[in-house]
């Protein structure tokens, strides 16, 4: 109804502005009629003789004149006058010999004049011309009148023609108006305009209020609205809204999740330092909607779920080896071999005490040189041999350890799962400082990495290993590959002399200036060529000592890898 309320207020409106200029044109058309004929009029010849020689009659040769012209023309009158502007024809003889009812003076002083003017005979478009001599001399006037009544029934006549126009063209517009109502009720599924406003005041609130993150993409790609947890979880911002997905993230696998060129279900993306879990759903138009899920929490419960549990099983390993140890002891001491009970004693303790030493001399930070110890416990725990490279030296003055301690872990628990189930494991781990740039080297003998997937495995959720109990693998690589690109860094793949794989990681800038300690650390510096921190698989009780600083460190390495993985 609004609609057809609209067709019909624009079809009376044009057909009112149509009627307008018509009026007006049909005005001047006339009293350009009526002055053409008065200059036909005043052409006569002859005619200004008789105004000179004749009188002002009813039947003078003016008035003939006049009359003749006047019936042959349709014209309404065909008055003549003379310099006084006495009438010498009128259409009614009594008027003939009076003065004019207008003033004269404009054309009897030579100007032509175009007017529409009411008369005696009423209102009427007149034209009004000079009557001249042989020798140009003004000695009348012509006034010629076309009746107004035929220029209005000249216009009524075309009213009917211009009301049918202006009625079709309302059909079309009234059958425009219902395809349109039609169409936006099977657009909008027959809602009012009250329940789709409704509608979408709900919408905003259900999409700003959940806890997912949201995003609808158009055919083109482009962002058609997202809400404030997918903002937080991409790290956008509302003025992205309208630009398209490679324009607002960075390339790589979140992107090509949300932009469907990677299809499945619960994708595991990687976004800074967050594990979303991506599910998109194509729509009608050719576009689509993005669900993002923060998995992050639940992997970091997950990661150091895993890691209670590794320090568990070595807690219960080295309980089982210690209990071992305290009965080697006590058959010894029973058989009265006291000095080899002090021997045995000395060498459990003292390993385990050089092992870590080594480790402190060459790593000077807490965190990381913590989190290699209870790696190489760990390692040994599972029939691996963890050793520090000759070039081993970091000074106590990273930027970020925590990031570090998370590439070192990742790249340690790696290496440890490619070696895992086979003969005479090795991992060798180097920690350096090139400057001010941080290099993390660790190498392993297992299978190695293909050379034509070695782009791949740095991907978030590639992996070859089986995914645990609490959700999926995929993502230490990938977060080791985000560390150190944060950083303007890189990590690269390579193979091992002899078979297995070699990790590289360069962090720049991740240490600060020189300290003044740096002169303590240069006095031992010399001697760090010819010691090699090596955790190798011996008899048991061999490389774990029964006192509590073993288990304290493990668990605070298993809660560091744990939080930062």
């Amino acid at each position: 109804m609004m609609q057809l309320a609209i067709a019909t207020g624009v079809t009376a409106l044009a057909t009112g502005l149509f009627l307008a200029p018509l009026s007006a044109e049909l005005d001047d058309q006339a009293m350009h009629r009526a002055l053409a004929i008065a200059q036909t009029t005043a052409a006569e010849p002859r005619l200004d003789d008789a105004l000179e020689t004749s009188r002002p009659t009813r039947h003078g040769p003016v008035q003939n004149e006049a009359e003749r012209i006047r019936a042959a023309t349709g014209a309404e009158y065909v008055v003549i006058m003379d310099q006084r502007g006495v009438r010498w024809s009128h259409t009614d003889p009594a008027e003939i010999g009076h003065h004019v009812s207008t003033d004269p003076s404009v054309v009897l002083s030579g100007k032509e004049v175009m007017e529409i003017d009411e008369g005696t005979l009423g209102r009427s478009a007149r034209g009004k011309v000079p009557l001249r001599d042989e020798n140009g001399k003004v000695v009348g006037a012509v006034s010629v009148g076309i009746s107004y009544e035929s220029v209005r029934g000249r216009l009524l006549s075309t009213v009917p023609e211009l009301l049918a126009y202006a009625g079709g063209a309302l059909a079309v517009g009234a059958l425009a108006a219902y395809l349109v109502a039609r169409r936006l009720q099977r657009r909008t599924h027959d809602l009012a305009f009250s329940d789709i406003s409704a509608l979408l005041t709900e919408r905003e609130a259900m999409l700003h209020g959940i806890r997912e993150g949201f995003i609808a993409l158009d055919e083109h790609g482009r962002i058609r609205l997202m809400n404030d947890e997918a903002q937080r979880l991409l790290d956008l911002r509302a003025e992205d809204t309208g630009r398209h997905l490679d324009e607002t993230l960075p390339p790589g696998r979140t992107t090509d999740v949300l932009a469907g060129r990677i299809s499945g279900g619960d994708l595991l993306a990687v976004s800074g330092q967050r594990v979303l879990v991506a599910n998109r759903m194509p729509t009608d138009d050719g576009g689509a909607v993005v669900t993002l899920r923060d998995r992050t929490e639940l992997e970091r419960l997950g990661r150091e779920l895993d890691g209670t549990r590794g320090l568990i099983d070595a807690l219960r390993a080295q309980d089982h080896e210690h209990a071992n140890r305290l009965h080697t002891l006590l058959g010894l001491l029973e058989l009265g071999l006291y000095d080899e009970a002090v021997e045995f004693v000395t060498q459990a303790v003292g390993v385990h005490r050089a092992t870590a030493e080594q480790v402190t001399e060459r790593i000077r930070d807490p965190l990381l040189a913590a989190l290699l110890v209870g790696k190489a416990t760990v390692a040994t725990e599972r029939g691996a041999s963890l050793s520090l490279s000759p070039d081993t030296y970091l000074p106590d003055r990273l930027v970020d350890p925590h990031s570090l301690v998370t590439v070192t872990g990742n790249l340690v628990d790696n290496a440890l799962d490619a070696t895992a189930g086979g003969r005479d494991a090795r991992l060798e781990v180097e920690v350096r400082a090139d400057g001010r740039t941080a290099v993390v080297r660790v190498c392993d003998n297992g299978p190695g990495v293909p050379e034509a997937r070695r782009a791949e495995i740095f991907t978030e959720g590639w992996t070859t290993k089986e995914p645990p109990a609490h959700g999926r693998r995929g993502i230490g690589l990938a977060l080791v590959r985000r560390l150190a690109e944060r950083y303007g860094g890189s990590v690269t793949v390579g193979e091992r002399p002899g078979g297995g794989a070699v990790f590289t990681v360069t962090v720049p800038d991740a240490l600060s200036e020189e300290l003044q300690e740096q002169k303590r650390e240069a006095s031992g510096h010399e001697g760090r060529k010819d010691a090699t921190a090596t955790a190798t698989r011996r008899p048991a009780g061999a490389d774990r000592a029964p006192h509590s600083a073993s288990a304290e460190d493990a668990g605070e390495v298993a809660d560091a890898t744990g939080d930062d993985r």
